[in-house]
C-alpha cells in the first residue's frame, strides 16, 4: 500500500493546493471537467474541491459506461433472457440500473429469468461451457478498457467452437463522446455550461494512449491532462491545465506517466481492431446519437454477435420522469439539482443510473455525505 499512500500524502496535497491558488488568476474563472466518474470519486472522497480556489471548478462529466448506456439496451438484454430463454451474464453494477417500466435485470431475475452475475469474461465462458444445451449471452459494457477482454473471450469462444456462446455489444468509445460534448449547442455557446480543459480517462488511455485526444484538443482548443485516479494526480493534472489556460496553450500532456504512453498498448488495440468494428452511431445516455462512438463484432466473427443471432427489437425508452441522469452526464446541471436525488433517489432505490454506478456522480455526492442533512425527527435523511 505505500505506493498508493504517496499519492495521498496530505503535505504533497497542501503543497499542491498553495501551488494552484498562486497560479490561478483571480480575474478568471476554470472550468475544468473530469470525463472519468474514478477522478469524481476521488475529488469527493478526498475533499480536493475544499482544496482549490473558488473560482477553480471541477464540472462532472459521463463517468461511466454504466451511466451512459440508454435504457432501451437494458430492455434489449431483459428480452434476451425472456423472451429467447438465455443465460444472460452482466458484470454486477448493471443489475439494478432501471430500465422501462421501473425493470432492471435484478427484477427480471427474481421473476424467474436465467440473469447471472460474472466477474469477468471468462466467467461467461465458464457457464457457457457447463450448460452447452443453452445459449449463452454475455452482456458487454464498457470503455475501452474492458474492450479487449471481450475480444478475448470472442477469440477463445471461436477457437473451442463453444456454439452456445454469444456476446451483447455495448462497448463504446471515449473520444467520440468528447467531442460530443464539445460540439453541443450547450457548450459552444457557453450559456449553459462551460469547459476551459478536460482531466483525461486514467484506464482507458493505458488501452488508447494520450494520441487519440489531440485531434480535439487542436480542433477546439481545449487542453487535456491525461489524469491518474489518486488525489494527488488530480490535483497535478489541474495544477497543470490551469498553467495551459493562462499560457493559450491548448495540449495534450500526460501526467499519468506511471501507466500512459501516447500510443498505448499496442497488442490490446490490435486485438480489438481484429474482432471489432466501427458502428457508424450509437446511442448514448444524455448525449442522443453519437457518430462512430461504439464498436460492433465483425463479421468474421458474426456467429458470436447477440444482434445477428436472436431478434432483437429496436427499443426507443425515456428517462424517469424527473431524472436529470442526462443533463448531470453533459455536465450541464449537478446531483443536486435533481429533485430527486437524496429524496425518491437513493441507492437503495435508484432511479437513475448516476445513482447505480458505482462511479456515478449521484453515487459520488450521496457517498461521501456531503450532500446528506442528520436524520430529522421522522428518521429519514434528506438532502442538504
Amino acid at each position: 500500500m505505500k505506493y498508493i499512500e504517496e499519492f495521498r500524502t496530505r503535505d504533497l496535497a497542501q503543497t499542491l493546493s498553495a501551488a494552484i491558488r498562486r497560479e490561478a488568476d483571480p480575474r478568471r474563472r476554470y472550468h475544468l471537467m473530469e470525463f472519468c466518474g474514478g477522478h469524481t470519486h476521488a475529488i469527493f472522497r478526498y475533499g480536493v474541491q475544499d482544496l482549490m480556489p473558488e473560482n477553480v471548478r471541477f464540472i462532472h462529466g459521463p463517468g461511466c459506461p454504466v451511466c451512459v448506456l440508454p435504457t432501451g439496451r437494458i430492455d434489449n438484454a431483459i428480452h434476451l433472457a425472456e423472451a429467447h430463454g438465455a443465460i444472460l451474464c452482466s458484470y454486477g453494477d448493471m443489475l439494478r440500473v432501471p430500465a422501462s417500466g421501473r425493470r432492471s435485470l435484478l427484477k427480471a431475475k427474481a421473476a424467474g429469468a436465467d440473469i447471472r452475475m460474472v466477474y469477468s469474461t471468462q466467467d461467461a465462458l465458464k457457464i457457457a461451457r457447463a450448460n452447452p444445451d443453452r445459449e449463452v449471452v454475455f452482456f458487454a459494457i464498457g470503455f475501452e478498457t474492458t474492450t479487449p477482454p471481450t475480444a478475448v473471450a470472442i477469440r477463445q469462444a471461436a477457437a473451442e467452437g463453444l456454439s452456445n456462446f454469444s456476446v451483447f455489444c455495448n462497448h463504446v468509445l471515449t473520444p467520440a463522446a468528447i467531442q460530443n460534448i464539445l460540439e453541443s449547442p450547450e457548450v459552444r455557446a457557453m450559456d449553459r455550461v462551460r469547459i476551459d480543459g478536460f482531466l483525461g480517462p486514467s484506464h482507458v488511455s493505458t488501452v488508447i494512449g494520450s494520441q487519440p485526444y489531440e485531434f480535439f484538443a487542436e480542433e477546439f482548443q481545449k487542453p487535456v491532462v491525461i489524469a491518474g485516479f489518486e488525489p494527488l494526480d488530480v490535483m497535478q493534472s489541474a495544477l497543470m491545465l490551469i498553467r495551459q489556460l493562462n499560457e493559450g496553450r491548448h495540449e495534450v500532456e500526460n501526467e499519468y506517466t506511471r501507466a500512459v504512453t501516447r500510443e498505448g498498448n499496442r497488442k490490446a488495440k490490435a486485438l480489438v481492431a481484429e474482432v471489432f468494428e466501427l458502428r457508424r452511431a450509437f446511442e448514448w445516455r444524455g448525449l442522443g446519437l453519437v457518430p462512430y462512438s461504439a464498436l460492433r463484432i465483425k463479421q468474421a466473427y458474426a456467429r458470436f454477435d447477440a444482434e445477428r443471432r436472436f431478434d432483437i427489437p429496436a427499443v426507443q425508452a425515456g428517462e424517469v420522469k424527473g431524472c436529470e441522469c442526462p443533463a448531470i452526464i453533459r455536465g450541464v446541471k449537478q446531483p443536486t439539482d435533481c429533485k430527486l436525488f437524496g429524496t425518491v433517489c437513493t441507492p437503495d432505490n435508484p432511479m437513475g443510473s448516476c445513482m447505480v454506478s458505482s462511479e456515478g456522480a449521484c453515487a459520488a455526492y450521496w457517498s461521501y455525505g456531503r450532500f446528506r442533512r442528520p436524520e430529522g425527527p421522522d428518521g429519514m435523511e434528506s438532502v442538504a
